[in-house]
């Protein structure tokens, strides 16, 4: 008496009898077996989704990093995934893990911020190359996220801000350059040219006084006035006034000298 099984489009079946492995993969549809002595075992050939767990490490230019990843695989051969290895997803799982920290020991930090799909494909033949003997095809691996320590953060966004403003001071050193050689040669034009510097000078005047539309003061061009200094005739100086001597204050009267007190006593004694 036999007993009937279905297998679905996405599914194998795989028939021990008496413990001994059939040649015969039975595929989808409606089969029968032998109960009591045939065991039909059903294997999903869909791809299977595995995310593997965050894993932590050491890159080669020693920084700790924490790498987790998602793998895409499917089976293949049914028979071997069911004869070689006791777990298939368990083995591929543990596979991964394996192979991913092997990848951040032997990659750079920059590696595995910006060179992901050189990593994602590393990484796939590690795997693939002992999941083919379970019967087992890797179909994709990517790396999903890399967590770094704050520091490390601080000091990239530090250097990411250095960068920039580097860039910065090149392009504008650059534009300065650029406009000083214009400049110059449109000051080599002007000087062949003195009326067009007053044209620049009037127009610069309009357009602020367009912009503002406040009381200017409008400058005042030196070379004209060295031009009219120039062009003004020369008047005679006018030779300086003599100057009178100066006046000599009179001598004063010399005053009579009286006689002395003793004197005039003399006088009156020769009299007596």
């Amino acid at each position: 008496m036999a007993a009937a099984r279905v297998v679905k489009q996405y599914e194998r079946g795989v028939v021990f009898r008496l413990g001994r492995l059939k040649d015969s993969v039975r595929g989808p549809g409606f089969t029968m077996v032998v109960p009591f002595v045939d065991r039909l075992r059903k294997v999903n050939m869909q791809i299977v989704t595995m995310p593997v767990p965050a894993q932590d490490g050491i890159t080669r230019d020693n920084v700790t990093v924490r790498v987790d990843a998602v793998i895409y695989f499917k089976v293949v051969d049914a028979s071997d995934a069911l004869v070689q290895v006791e777990d298939y997803r368990f083995a591929v799982s543990q596979m991964a893990q394996t192979s991913l920290r092997s990848i951040i020991g032997k990659s750079d930090l920059d590696d595995l911020l910006s060179n992901r799909e050189k990593l994602n494909q590393g990484l796939e033949l590690m795997i693939d190359s002992p999941a083919i003997g379970w019967g087992v095809q890797i179909d994709r691996v990517e790396i999903k996220d890399v967590s770094l320590p704050e520091t490390m953060k601080r000091s990239m966004a530090r250097q990411a801000e250095a960068d920039r403003e580097r860039r910065a001071r090149i392009i504008n050193a650059d534009g300065e350059l650029q406009a000083s050689k214009k400049l110059a040669e449109a000051a080599e034009v002007m000087s062949d040219q003195p009326a067009a510097l007053q044209l620049r000078l009037l127009q610069t005047v309009v357009a602020v006084a367009a912009e503002k539309n406040s009381t200017l003061v409008l400058p005042f061009p030196v070379e004209l006035l060295r031009f009219l200094e120039r062009a003004a005739p020369q008047a005679p100086v006018a030779a300086p006034a003599p100057t009178a001597p100066p006046a000599v204050p009179p001598a004063e009267p010399e005053k009579a000298q009286l006689p002395s007190e003793s004197g005039r006593q003399e006088s009156n004694t020769g009299q007596d």
